[in-house]
C-alpha cells in the first residue's frame, strides 16, 4: 500500500508539473525600435528615432491605448514633433512600418508616388482624429508622414524584450491618464527621452539621463546600448535583436545611428570644432574613444520582412487586427465624418511606376 500511494503521489506531481509547463503565461513582449536617420537631415543630426512596439497593446484611437484582443499585432507608440500638440501617438505595427493593413499588401519596392499613395489612402481611413489640418511635414517640422510608412524611409532594429500582463496594464494607465501635451525639446525631451521613461516604468530607475557620451543629451543608440547593458545583468529580460530592413525605391538608404561625441568627432563637425578649440575637439574625440564606440548589434541579427514580421512575437497573430467596436478590420476604426476619395486596399501589391 505505501508503495501505490507513493506511486500515484509520483504520478499527481508529474501530471501538475506537465498542466503548469502546458499553462500560458501572462508574459508578453515589447520591443524598443532604434531607426536609422535618413536624408540631410540625417546627415546634419544622425542620431536617428526611437520608437516602442508592444505585442499586447492597441491602439484604441491613435492616442488612447487599450488591451489587445486574441491575435491583434499590437501598436508602435512614439513622441513625435508637430502632431497637433499631441505628445504621443500610436499606430498599429503594420501601417507604421508600411502604410497598409495587411502584410500581403506591402510592395517589394515602391517609388515616391506609391508611398504617397499608401500614406494618402491610410491617411484619409484612420487618422484624421488627429486632426483634418495636419500637415505632412517638411525638413523643419515633422508631421503626420512620420506616423505611417516608416520601413520606405529607413531601416529599423528591434530590441525584443519581455513584459508583464501587469507592465503593460501599468503603462496603458500612465498613458491613458496623464496629459498627452506636446513639450517637445531636440536636446532635453525628445524620442529618446521619451522611451527612457517607458522603460524606467518596466525597469524602475534602470534608465537615467548620461552626461557622456551623449553631452547630456539622450540618443537612441545611448538607449538601446543602456538596454543591451541592462540584459547582460538581468538575463531574464531575454533581449532578443531583430533588423527590419528599408523597402527600397523611395529614398537612399538609410545612414547608421551614431551618439553625438561621434558625430562631432567623425564628420564634417570636426573642422569647425577644431578652429574653434583644438583641446574641445581632443576632448570630444577622448569622449568617443573611450564612451561612444559601445557596441550594440550582434554580427548577425534575423532579418523580419513584412512575410516574416510575425516572428517579432512570440504568440502568433490569429487576425489581421480588430476595430474598436470589435469587428475584424482595421484595429483603428475608419473615419466616418470624411469622405474617403482613397481607393480600397486590395490583396496585391501596388504597382511600381
Amino acid at each position: 500500500m505505501p508503495d501505490r500511494s507513493f506511486g500515484r503521489f509520483t504520478l499527481l506531481l508529474f501530471a501538475f508539473w506537465g498542466i503548469w509547463h502546458a499553462a500560458p503565461r501572462a508574459h508578453a513582449q515589447a520591443a524598443l525600435l532604434m531607426e536609422e536617420p535618413y536624408g540631410f537631415f540625417g546627415t546634419v543630426n544622425p542620431t536617428g528615432h526611437t520608437a516602442f512596439y508592444f505585442e499586447r497593446i492597441c491602439a484604441d484611437t491613435p492616442t488612447r491605448l487599450r488591451r489587445c484582443h486574441s491575435g491583434e499585432p499590437g501598436a508602435v507608440v512614439s513622441r513625435y514633433q508637430g502632431i497637433n500638440g499631441y505628445d504621443w501617438v500610436a499606430v498599429p505595427l503594420v501601417p507604421y512600418l508600411y502604410a497598409v493593413n495587411r502584410q500581403e499588401q506591402v510592395p517589394q519596392q515602391a517609388d515616391r508616388p506609391t508611398v504617397t499613395r499608401l500614406r494618402n489612402r491610410y491617411r484619409e481611413q484612420y487618422l484624421y482624429a488627429l486632426g483634418d489640418k495636419l500637415p505632412p511635414g517638411d525638413f523643419f517640422h515633422g508631421g503626420w508622414t512620420q506616423l505611417v510608412g516608416v520601413s520606405y524611409e529607413r531601416r529599423i532594429y528591434a530590441f525584443r524584450f519581455q513584459t508583464t500582463e501587469e507592465q503593460d496594464n501599468a503603462l496603458i494607465d500612465e498613458l491613458n491618464e496623464t496629459p498627452n501635451n506636446s513639450h517637445f525639446s531636440l536636446f532635453y525631451n525628445n524620442c529618446a527621452d521619451f522611451a527612457r521613461r517607458i522603460l524606467n516604468l518596466y525597469f524602475p530607475d534602470s534608465f537615467a539621463r548620461s552626461i557622456f557620451p551623449d553631452a547630456g543629451m539622450t540618443t537612441p543608440r545611448q538607449v538601446a546600448w543602456k538596454l543591451v547593458r541592462y540584459n547582460h545583468k538581468y538575463p531574464q529580460t531575454d533581449l532578443k535583436i531583430f533588423t527590419i530592413p528599408q523597402i527600397p525605391g523611395y529614398r537612399h538608404n538609410s545612414h547608421s545611428n551614431k551618439s553625438v561625441s561621434q558625430s562631432l568627432a567623425t564628420t564634417a563637425y570636426a573642422v569647425p570644432l577644431a578652429l574653434v578649440s583644438p583641446y574641445l575637439l581632443g576632448g570630444v574625440f577622448a569622449d568617443y574613444v573611450v564612451r561612444g564606440r559601445f557596441q550594440i548589434l550582434p554580427k548577425v541579427t534575423e532579418e523580419l520582412t513584412p512575410q516574416t514580421l510575425q516572428n517579432l512575437n512570440l504568440s502568433p497573430w490569429t487576425v489581421h487586427s480588430i476595430r474598436m467596436d470589435n469587428t475584424a478590420s482595421a484595429e483603428l476604426t475608419p473615419n466616418r465624418s470624411t469622405k474617403s476619395t482613397a481607393q480600397p486596399e486590395t490583396s496585391t501589391p501596388p504597382s511600381v511606376q
